[in-house]
């Protein structure tokens, strides 16, 4: 049977592209935040997973304002980055996993969520720029990918109950998946900050602590929140922490094990955290 052997999390911040363009890890701004990583590099290349299902959300890729799904899956045998605009370089392609994804989407449909099937889709840095972090200087992405959306750009935005339903859903779906391949969970985004506006620059160490205090034993903590105080206490991009909590769903129950976990603020105007939990 297939086995879900962990949770990798952390922020998708465009700048952090930038700085390894630059080379700029080791930079006394940059340091403390790339510091988070070598841990999980270690625990990845020990650990050799197939397929990462990563949950992040599309910023203007394949979605826009006209049309912006609540939850949105990807079928596609191929993703393809593209030029966002943030003068980075077009990150490598990924392979896909097509009969793990429409299992997961027969599931979740049968599971009554409403979801957008994407036969085609690209992906953007809230993707590429993790597994950069990851599996820095590859060649190729050494694991399959299946993508999760969650919009958390448009009002209104899903819960983080929701959120944490949908990633309960997917866990259960990959339980019934008869493969035998080793399975990383991934959630993207945060932690707080807000790009624009009065609040514009806006951050909250406190909420982000609690965010990352809760989330392995005591995911229920992070839904006592609607989606609209979420954006009040960590910023309206720091909503982003719903892809975190999707995440964790889909870790289901199993024990996990906290082998790494960093904060750093702020880069790029963003309170920055990576964390890994390992599943027992």
């Amino acid at each position: 049977m297939a086995q879900i052997i962990g949770g990798y999390f952390t922020s998708h911040v465009p700048g952090i592209g930038g700085a390894i363009v630059r080379g700029d890890q080791d930079t006394p701004y940059w340091k403390p935040f790339f510091d988070g990583f070598p841990p999980i590099r270690e625990w990845l290349a020990e650990a050799k997973p197939d397929v990462a299902v990563v949950f992040s959300n599309d910023h203007g890729l394949n979605f826009f304002l006209d049309k912006m799904p609540t939850f949105a899956v990807g079928a596609a045998a191929t993703y393809d980055n593209a030029d966002e605009g943030w003068g980075l370089p077009v990150y490598k392609s990924f392979t896909g996993h097509p009969a793990l994804s429409w299992h997961l989407i027969d599931a979740l449909v049968r599971d009554e969520f409403d979801i957008t099937t994407c036969q085609q889709m690209l992906v953007d840095h809230a993707v590429s720029i993790p597994f950069e972090l990851a599996w820095p200087g590859a060649e190729s992405w050494p694991i399959k990918l299946i993508p999760i959306a969650i919009n958390t750009v448009q009002y209104p935005l899903p819960s983080p109950k929701r959120c944490l339903a949908l990633g309960r859903a997917v866990n259960r779906a990959l339980q019934s998946w008869g493969g035998t391949e080793r399975i990383l969970v991934c959630g993207t985004g945060g932690l707080s900050h807000q790009l624009d506006g009065p609040r514009a620059g806006f951050m909250n160490p406190e909420y982000d602590m609690f965010c990352l205090d809760n989330l392995a034993a005591d995911p229920e903590a992070l839904t006592g929140h609607s989606a609209e105080q979420v954006a009040e206490l960590a910023g309206t991009q720091g909503v982003e922490i719903l892809n975190w909590i999707a995440a964790r769903g889909a870790l289901g129950d199993l024990p996990l094990t906290q082998i790494s976990r960093n904060y750093h603020i702020p880069i790029s105007n963003t309170a920055a955290a990576s964390l890994l939990l390992e599943a027992a």
